[in-house]
């Protein structure tokens, strides 16, 4: 008969195997661990590091927004540089040229969305006029709904007067009214010019920043590869890194271009079956301002449906524009561009979507830009480092 024996140890759960040897039967237990999950204290450690690393993204957003958008910014456009220093064009024409471009490509956008805002801005007091005619008739013809409000107000009144022991013929108590101090022009214009200045600082340190990383080329990728070690395992691991980063973002760069080229389409056909004038102007003010996540196609829907009032005199056909304007931005921009981001990713749509709400969430409307490009570079890290395996399992399709 086979004899057992086994040294258990009391805080280390193990199994049996049994392994016989060759020169005899005995029969040699050994000790096996069944799994290998992570101490209490590792959990406690990575949940604090967690909550610390998102508190520091928080409080310190002014600084990562610009520093990520200058990094998102430099990788779209470096395939450009590299493109004309084949051609025998020097690094730093390269990036003087793209950056100039940029700067073309960005004061042509405006000007074609400036004669929209101004034609906007023109039309404002005409449309304010007639909306008040047009609600003021709404108004003066009989509707159930106002008949039912008018009636909870006459009781709510005299269940008021009930409760307060008055009568109908009772003075009503003096209301005191507090006048709010008036707003100074002065004042008003000095924090708006602040604003204006700290916009154009903010946006000249943007493009600073852009142009000495479009400098720099594959400086910084060299030095990493450099303190990642000394073997070539590792270095070979880090440079296939950087290279996934960059093409990540640059597919996601895309992603984007292509679903605001099909939004711009799909708006001016819309807008050209509803009738409305200037349909492909704002079919590529449409397209611009998508860039802008959630607030770009509020305005968008805004102005489309103020234009269509002022043509069509219809509060019906305002709403109709709009409402085609909110379904196209919401089918191309929540749908459509989610479902893309995650394939060119090789993420799962519901962790793109999950990104969003929390980046969301983090940044605002600049997290909701960045989400996709930053759950494209932590997948990356995922996939090639092995600690990080359940993350990138989770991330992937």
């Amino acid at each position: 008969m086979d004899e057992y024996a086994a040294l258990i140890r009391p805080d280390t759960p193990c199994m049996l195997t049994k392994e016989r040897t060759t020169s005899s039967s005995t029969l040699i237990l050994s000790e096996t661990p069944t799994a290998n999950l992570p101490s209490d204290a590792r959990v406690t450690e990575i949940i604090l590091a967690t909550v610390a690393i998102v508190f520091a993204l928080y409080s310190a957003q002014k600084f990562f927004i610009p520093l990520v958008l200058g990094l998102i910014m430099a990788c779209t456009l470096n395939p450009l540089v590299r493109l004309l220093e084949r051609l025998r064009i020097p690094r730093v024409v390269g990036t003087s040229l793209v950056m100039v471009a940029l700067l073309c490509g960005i004061v042509a956008a405006t000007s074609s969305l400036r004669t929209q805002v101004e034609k906007i801005l023109d039309q404002v007091p005409d449309a304010a006029a007639k909306l008040s005619v047009t609600l003021r008739d709404m108004a003066s013809q009989p509707h159930p709904l106002l008949q039912v409000q008018e009636a909870a107000r006459k009781l709510e009144q005299a269940t008021n007067q009930a409760a307060n022991g008055s009568t109908p013929g009772q003075k009503p108590p003096t209301r005191v009214v507090v006048e709010e101090p008036k707003i100074k022009l002065v004042d008003w214009l000095w924090n708006g010019s602040l604003g204006v200045f700290g916009f154009l600082g903010d946006t000249v340190m943007l493009l600073l920043l852009v142009v000495f990383l479009l400098l720099s080329g594959d400086t910084f990728k060299r030095k990493l590869m450099r303190i990642s070690g000394p073997s070539l395992s590792k270095r070979k691991i880090t440079a296939a890194i950087l290279d996934d980063i960059d093409r990540a973002i640059q597919n996601y760069m895309l992603t984007l271009l292509v679903a605001n080229i099909l939004l711009g389409l799909l708006t001016w056909i819309a807008f050209r079956w509803i009738g409305l004038d200037n349909a492909g102007a704002w079919a590529v003010a449409a397209g611009i301002l998508h860039f802008i996540p959630y607030l770009g196609p509020a305005l968008t829907a805004l102005a489309t449906g103020m234009a269509a009032f002022m043509q069509f005199e219809s509060l019906s056909m305002a709403v109709l524009v709009s409402f085609s304007s909110l379904a196209i931005a919401t089918l191309v921009g929540v749908v459509l561009l989610t479902w893309m981001s995650g394939k060119m990713a090789r993420m799962n749509t519901t962790a793109v979507f999950v990104a969003l709400l929390f980046w969301g969430w983090l940044w605002g409307v600049w997290g909701l830009l960045f989400a996709i490009p930053i759950m494209g570079m932590l997948k990356v890290f995922a996939d090639r480092i092995e600690d990080l395996q359940p993350l990138a399992e989770l991330l992937s399709e």
